[in-house]
């Protein structure tokens, strides 16, 4: 090579000197997560990868040995301009798994399918690589007997019951994460039937983002931390999520669920669970059914407003887990009843006009009723955490019979990957003797040896056929009720990596799930969207969600718009027409309030008051947390004790709030001891007046009596819905139930959006 000429040498180095210059006049907002900002399209013209940004770097290149190589630090990383295999034969698609025919089942063949779900299992050693953050609690279930005419399963017999674990968990945050950010929640459960055990694993959200389960790694990579910074935990507020779900449209109708309030879930007690898929019921007659599973909360679907799930997370990031604990310690114990839609089981596997094996759709409540079949409680804690809920381990391939899979390209690719994800987590193909998995049935697999084996095996001949051992085990009879696959025809068909065309409509759904809520829930959905676009550093990220946005609903796309500040995009196509599915809303009806938490602001002047009505939240099944200036007895002879003071009460603990007096500043009101105490230069202590407004603030009903009016005139909260005075405490809490049956005094703050 030629080398440079003076000339070229100085007018590069002014060059780099002016640029020099405007990076130190304008330098850049940190944060960008790439070298270059990406275009408003997807790219399709091939290039190689981004280099780093300015301030990173990769690690020496050396030998195992530490001898320097010399080569550049970039040569371990990712090289090339196409996506291709670990062993580097290109491939031309990486969507859609191999099917025998575009509605077939997945073929074990698929080997890119197998890898890529496969490495992306054995990303995380030891914690789960999504649902990492969970809690998990033991019960059981009655079976009603209402699910015999579709399903022989013996634990949906009536009155069978049937130990039960569950775990609740986040998707995208780590074991440390906090309980309360916006995700998806699953929702899983292990059935010990006399049959074997059965998990129905699914989560609070009845569809997921993609359609084929060769795009988990994507959408999981897209929605965890930035893989430079490892940051935002446990949110999807950030570039990598956003420009992965507004170019892979089909995530529109699960990205809508997740901005609403379902993504911020009050408790797990108040969530609903859904299997996401549909499953193949198969009836004593051999007669088969399509169906999909919902778990219905016995106290209703409640959620937290987004300021109150922020304060959570850094006021009590166990909030969830603690919750749940307590409410099994109390005696309130959490319920759900479990239910199915039913639907023909057509060769077309379509109802109404809704691809059934799209698990990106639902089908709405009022075209297919939801029929209780059977009742959980869950009424023991764990004795050991990691003992239980974080080595237990589920799988979708775990059935009894009367249930079969279908042909779901997502639920046939998590057959696959849920058992191999154990092999690492769990350390062997022996996870299942680990007690929390044990079956409740007899086990006799032929499976010998690996690591941590604790079954001691009797007999030489773990083979069939055999004659050392007498023939057993032996393969169970027609007359044994063994687990038989449904005989499904498959269509004539040739091996392809393509989605049937019903799976297209990435929009008309959402737009259902967008026109079917009340207005106050529109306005948290705009928010929610407002707000992690507005996290969101490219501005082509923002607008290509924006035309996304503009596709499910004009009055969406163009209140997000206005608040990031851009125009709202015009829709590319002419929105369908949908009729809306109350069920769909949280909003509009009331409750039971067993378990919730009602905080006493006390007033030591007034005890028998606060005697009266601590003893009519227990009866209720409530929860009364009574809150003091200091902690311990309230006086010498009432037996009252404060459970929280000043100090340590924050309002996003209690779902209502009671003032049964406006106590003065306390000794510890100072901004060095408490810097919620502010300036307490008022007649109340300044940290009731905060917990007042912040009460109501988020919407929660605020009662009081006599002394109590003071502190709410001292909030500037002395009237208004949700409000409730009264002279007489037993009042006061009656009204205050009846308005809490409702979870939130939502007419407070009139929506904007209709």
């Amino acid at each position: 090579m030629a080398p440079k000429k003076p000339g070229r040498l100085v007018k590069a180095a002014l060059e780099k000197a002016a640029e020099k210059v405007t990076e130190l006049v304008n330098p850049p907002i940190p944060g960008a997560p790439n070298s270059e900002p990406p275009q408003l399209e997807e790219p399709v013209e091939p290039r190689g990868p981004l280099t780093p940004k300015p301030d990173q770097t990769g690690p020496e290149t050396v030998s195992p040995t530490g001898a320097p190589t010399g080569a550049p630090k970039l040569a371990k990383g990712q090289q090339g301009e196409h996506l291709t295999t670990s062993a580097g034969a290109r491939l031309y698609d990486t969507d859609h798994s191999l099917k025998a025919g575009e509605r077939g089942p997945t073929l074990l063949q698929d080997h890119h399918l197998r890898e890529k779900v496969m490495h992306f299992d054995h990303e995380r050693i030891p914690e789960r690589v999504v649902h990492a953050r969970g809690s998990g609690a033991h019960g059981v279930f009655v079976g009603y007997g209402t699910a015999a005419n579709v399903c022989k399963a013996a634990f949906l017999d009536d009155g069978v019951e049937t130990p039960v674990f569950v775990r609740f968990s986040t998707v995208l945050g780590s074991r440390g994460s906090a309980d309360t950010v916006r995700d998806t929640r699953g929702f899983a459960t292990k059935f010990y039937t006399r049959e074997g055990n059965f998990d129905l694993v699914g989560n609070n959200i009845p569809v997921f983002f993609i359609q084929d389960g060769i795009k988990f790694p994507d959408i999981i990579h897209a929605g965890k931390p930035h893989p430079d910074r490892e940051i935002p935990q446990a949110q999807s507020a950030h570039d990598t999520f956003w420009d992965f779900v507004s170019t892979h449209t089909e995530a529109t109708h699960h990205v809508m669920w997740n901005m609403s309030d379902r993504a911020i879930p009050r408790s797990y007690r108040t969530m609903e669970g859904f299997g996401v898929h549909t499953f193949r019921l198969v009836n004593e007659a051999g007669e088969t059914a399509l169906a999909k599973f919902h778990w219905k909360p016995k106290l209703g679907v409640h959620s937290l407003v987004w300021e109150e799930a922020q304060m959570i997370s850094g006021a009590d990031p166990d909030f969830h887990r603690r919750d749940l604990a307590d409410a099994i310690e109390s005696g309130a114990y959490p319920q759900w009843e479990l239910a199915v839609q039913v639907f023909p089981d057509t060769p077309r596997q379509t109802f109404e006009g809704i691809d059934l094996l799209d698990p990106t759709k639902i089908v709405p409540e009022e075209l297919a009723p939801v029929q209780p079949v059977g009742m959980l409680t869950l009424n023991r804690n764990p004795m050991n955490f990691f003992a239980e809920t974080e080595q237990v381990a589920f799988h979708l391939g775990n059935l009894v019979p009367g249930i079969d899979v279908t042909d779901d390209p997502l639920f046939q690719a998590r057959l696959f990957s849920y058992l191999d994800t154990q092999l690492t987590r769990l350390a062997g193909p022996n996870f299942n003797q680990i007690p929390v998995n044990r079956p409740h049935a007899p086990v006799n697999d032929m499976f010998r040896d690996g690591f941590h084996q604790h079954a001691v095996h009797a007999g030489v001949a773990p083979y069939k056929p055999n004659t050392l051992d007498a023939g057993n085990p032996f393969e169970a009879r027609a007359e044994d009720r063994p687990l038989v696959e449904v005989a499904q025809p498959l269509p004539k068909a040739v091996k392809v990596r393509q989605a049937p065309t019903s799976f297209a409509d990435h929009f008309t759904q959402p737009r259902l799930f967008w026109q079917s809520l009340s207005p106050v829930e529109k306005e948290h959905v705009v928010r929610a969207f407002t707000f992690e676009l507005g996290k969101c550093y490219e501005q082509a990220v923002k607008e290509r969600e924006l035309l996304v946005l503009a596709n499910v609903d004009s009055v969406l796309c163009a209140q997000v718009a206005q608040g990031l500040g851009l125009p709202a995009p015009t829709a590319t196509g002419r929105p369908k027409k949908v009729m809306p599915s109350p069920a769909l809303s949280q909003v509009g009806r009331t409750w039971p309030t067993d378990g919730r938490m009602i905080g006493i602001v006390v007033d030591p002047g007034d005890l028998d008051g606060v005697r009266t009505v601590r003893e009519a939240i227990l009866a209720d099944d409530m929860v009364p947390l009574l809150i003091a200036p200091t902690g311990g007895p309230l006086d010498g002879d009432s037996g009252l004790v404060a459970q929280r003071t000043f100090l340590t009460a924050r309002s996003v603990e209690f779902d209502a709030l009671l003032l049964a007096g406006s106590p003065p500043p306390g000794a510890d009101a100072v901004p060095s001891r408490d810097a919620k105490a502010g300036a307490a230069d008022g007649a109340v202590d300044p940290r009731v007046v905060l917990m007042v407004q912040e009460c109501f603030r988020h919407a929660k009903a605020v009662g009081a009596w006599r002394g109590g009016r003071a502190a709410l005139e001292a909030a500037g909260c002395g009237t208004g819905p949700g409000i409730v005075l009264d002279d007489d405490p037993s009042s006061v809490l009656k009204k205050m139930t009846e308005l809490l049956g409702a979870h939130r005094v939502w007419e407070r703050f009139p929506a904007k959006v209709s």
